[in-house]
């Protein structure tokens, strides 16, 4: 789990004005991380294509053309030339030392951008636009010093470098995690300015997830039995598959028992139990997923309203005024699991404010944070590509999603996995936390293609979590 910042300007205050730092000192250590990265992934006398802006990120790729100069064929590109005092004295420092500075772009074993980093507020205009465009037409590695030009906390510019790699300074920032900047950062490598990340680092209550933090519900006592496990009950509605799967997905993630509360007759796998009433042994509930209009209000408002136990909100949920006054009960542990859309019913239910969908992703954090102020008790899960999870102002990132999840059913895998453990005794928050891990996990995990993988995958894929 690693800190997470809106900036890191604030940050890099305090190196100079606490640890007595520099600037210079900074660029320098930026460019050596980076450097760092090269040398070890790339041998001696390979091309190095380095485009730098006019300020001080460009400065870092100056600093790094300079560094890497007489080991690799080094090419600098300045295409609107320096500006900032710091990018003036690292492009004195690179000539005196004869540093090549190329007038035009080809491609290089390496591509460096350097070009704008953290920060942009406005439109790329159509110079940097048609830079950006040769640049990701160039079959090198693609290194972003930052941020990838065009990536910004706002969401993504018309285009943007598309990096095989971003090397990010000091600390995360919160642009490299948004949905619509997913597949312009790619992988994600933070390098150290001159201190430690732990000195580097301030208080903050944002934090990325990573493989290092799954924590499965194994059993190590002997002397246990199912009732140790606790019971999960899962609402099965009009499309009683979303039901079915999420129960499959209890029961495999360690719930001691799991029933399915139907209307009618199902034919469910046989170690789902069913019942037409919520058991009276039942430790946590889960409702909405193919919900539909299937059980009347006096049922729901014995069962769900007026119960305390723990419970997941799903899918339909979010269509019902009278299922989402639960979130009014300050007292229970509550977990939301919305995708974008179905934030918008939601919020408009609550709210009666207006949200698009494009509104939503491109102001996620802005959207978790804004639902967490009105519904601090509550967890919030809002899926997509980088999963967020929030609950009383702490916010959690998942980055590990991937496209082999863009399937129906697997939202309701997920709110079997939450509800199991929720039945075990698990807060929300880190129910919430778990499963979407082990979600992720075992999609990563799953060796099939990419378009392949079915509900019924995931659900196999968790029961072997613990080997793998």
């Amino acid at each position: 789990m690693q800190k997470v910042y809106k900036e890191c300007y604030t940050l890099d205050k305090r190196c100079y004005e606490q640890y007595g730092l520099t600037e210079d000192i900074l660029m320098e250590h930026a460019a050596s991380g980076m450097a760092a990265y090269i040398r070890q992934n790339f041998e001696k006398n390979s091309s190095i294509l380095i485009v730098s802006g006019t300020g001080n990120n460009g400065a870092d790729g100056t600093v790094l053309a300079r560094q890497l100069h007489g080991e690799y064929d080094v090419c600098l590109h300045l295409p609107f030339g320096v500006k900032s005092p710091m990018a003036r004295i690292q492009l004195e420092r690179a000539q005196m030392l004869g540093v090549k500075i190329a007038d035009t772009l080809e491609d290089a074993d390496v591509i460096v951008d350097a070009l704008l980093g953290a920060g942009l507020n406005k439109l790329l205009n159509d110079e940097t636009i048609h830079i950006l465009q040769q640049l990701n037409s160039f079959e090198g590695h693609k290194i972003a010093c930052d941020i990838p030009t065009g990536v910004s906390a706002e969401g993504l510019m018309p285009i943007a470098f598309k990096a095989d790699v971003t090397l990010t300074m000091g600390a995360r920032k919160e642009a490299l995690y948004l949905d619509e900047n997913k597949d312009e950062v790619g992988e994600i490598r933070c390098i150290d300015l001159g201190v430690s990340a732990q000195m580097y680092a301030m208080p903050t209550q944002t934090y990325v997830l990573g493989k290092e933090d799954i924590k499965l519900p194994s059993r190590t006592t002997q002397n246990a039995h199912k009732g140790n496990f606790g019971h999960a009950a899962l609402f099965c509605g009009e499309k009683e598959g979303a039901g079915i799967i999420a129960g499959m997905a209890s029961a495999s993630f360690g719930a001691g028992l799991t029933t399915l509360v139907v209307h009618e007759n199902i034919t469910p796998p046989p170690y789902l139990m069913h019942a037409t009433v919520v058991p009276d042994n039942t430790t946590a509930l889960a409702i909405g997923m193919g919900l539909g209009g299937h059980f009347e209000s006096e049922f729901l408002e014995k069962y769900v309203l007026h119960s305390h136990l723990p419970i997941v909100l799903d899918a339909d949920a979010f269509l019902s005024k009278e299922l989402l006054s639960v979130l009014e009960q300050k007292d229970r542990e509550i977990v939301i699991t919305p995708h974008p859309k179905e934030f918008t019913i939601l919020w408009k239910l609550l709210t009666g404010e207006e949200l698009s969908v494009a509104e939503v992703q491109s102001r996620r954090f802005e959207m978790v944070r804004m639902f967490n102020a009105k519904y601090p008790h509550v967890t919030f899960l809002l899926k997509g590509a980088n999963t967020l999870i929030m609950q009383e102002e702490q916010l959690y990132i998942n980055p590990l999603g991937c496209a082999k999840l863009s399937k129906g059913g697997s939202g309701d895998v997920l709110s079997g996995l939450i509800v199991a453990l929720l039945a075990q005794g698990y807060t929300g928050l880190e129910a919430s936390i778990q499963a979407s891990l082990a979600l992720v996990t075992v999609a990563n995990n799953y060796k099939g293609s990419s378009y392949a993988m079915l509900p019924t995958d995931i659900i196999d894929e968790v029961a072997r979590l613990e080997n793998t």
